[in-house]
């Protein structure tokens, strides 16, 4: 399975979306606050976003949640 990574902060609605998306699937996820972590902060902007919610799945980036887009990344698509 691809290591999967959410950049997300509080009372973000889509960033909740997301991270219910992948629970819901049982995907394992590293969840990274950019308002409570600097260095989550650093990182998401070297993938060159300043969005959240931001997925890092394997080496793909998307910007934004996209259910249709997640699903195709984690299958491998």
């Amino acid at each position: 399975m691809k290591r999967v990574i959410l950049y997300s902060q509080p009372g973000c609605p889509p960033c909740f979306a997301a991270k219910a998306f992948l629970q819901s699937r049982n995907v394992p996820f590293e969840y990274k606050d950019v308002q409570a972590d600097p260095a989550a902060l650093d990182e998401l902007l070297e993938l060159n976003s300043r969005s959240t919610p931001t997925l890092v799945v394997g080496e793909e980036v998307m910007i934004g949640f996209d259910p249709d887009r997640l699903t195709a990344l984690l299958a491998g698509e």
